[in-house]
């Protein structure tokens, strides 16, 4: 299969995915090993965080820090290493509506079947974090406007549009945002860090559009079971930092251990950890072009 019909299929694969009524369980990744635990694990999707491939690349807070030219690397590498779809965090689409359009374009030629774009200030800021502004509603929709333009106009990926409104301007406004964003030809909408389960079920009421829940452990919104958030009517539950977090306190966990002189427990036998990163693929490859 071609570059491009791969591309194809994960974009028609993340539609028929929305528009199932199920929810669909989305653990986020960071790099290519974490996309492909995921998809091993049999997940049908998985997210791109932002705030984690800041982290895992640059060790480094997601505050704007890291560049397009190496969260677009991140991405590239992630897609090439799974073949279910990949959502990627665009941030705000790296300026002004004709960057955003190069961004799209961007991820659509790296593998991904979506891209975010949200409506923070730049430098952004975590979603769940303090320090958000957001720009001014008619700049937020230009922005989602020239994403879905970079769609129409060839780029074969689906557009994900967020608000942070809701913590600078407040619910109404935020809903408002996500209606024009709508309008403006996205294909999911992602209202970030409402205070309630109350004003989850007002944003997804507020839309016919596919919507994406953001649970975040001890973050602003209530970390709801997947059966409610079905029932409240989101689309996609995203888990953005529980592998990260998973993996952090394994190490962590370790390194305490080397430090008092033990060896760390509960590890991955070896045999497990090779068939995870693909050394029998590989060997079974290297068999069918031994030379006779």
């Amino acid at each position: 299969m071609t570059q491009s019909a791969l591309r194809a299929s994960r974009a028609a694969v993340l539609r028929s995915l929305l528009a199932r009524p199920e929810l669909t369980v989305m653990p986020c990744c960071f790099d290519a090993l974490s996309a492909r635990l995921i998809e091993q694990a049999g997940f049908p999707v998985t997210f791109m965080s932002g705030f984690a491939v800041s982290a895992a690349r640059l060790g480094l807070p997601d505050t704007g820090l890291i560049s397009y030219g190496e969260i677009v690397d991140q991405g590239r590498n992630i897609c090439a290493a799974t073949t279910i779809p990949v959502i990627g965090d665009g941030d705000t689409g790296y300026g002004n509506p004709v960057n955003v359009k190069r961004t799209v374009r961007g991820y659509a030629q790296a593998g991904f079947a979506a891209v975010m774009i949200e409506d923070q200030v730049w430098p952004k800021r975590c979603g769940h974090t303090r320090g958000k502004a957001v720009v001014e509603r008619g700049e937020a929709v230009a922005r989602v406007r020239a994403a879905a333009d970079a769609r129409d106009e060839g780029a074969d990926i689906l557009i994900l549009a967020r608000t942070d409104a809701r913590a600078t301007d407040g619910l109404d406004e935020a809903l408002r945002r996500i209606e024009a964003f709508a309008q403006a030809g996205a294909d999911i909408l992602f209202l970030e860090a409402p205070k309630s389960e109350a004003e989850m079920r007002a944003f997804c009421q507020a839309t016919d559009r596919p919507t994406l829940a953001n649970m975040v452990e001890q973050g602003e919104t209530p970390l709801l079971p997947p059966a409610v958030l079905q029932e409240i009517g989101y689309s996609l539950a995203a888990y953005p930092l529980t592998l990260l977090s998973a993996a952090m306190k394994a190490m962590q966990d370790a390194l305490a251990a080397f430090k008092a002189g033990r060896h760390p427990e509960n590890l991955l036998d070896f045999a497990t950890l090779r068939e995870a990163v693909g050394f029998n693929d590989y060997y079974a490859e290297e068999e069918r072009y031994r030379s006779e």
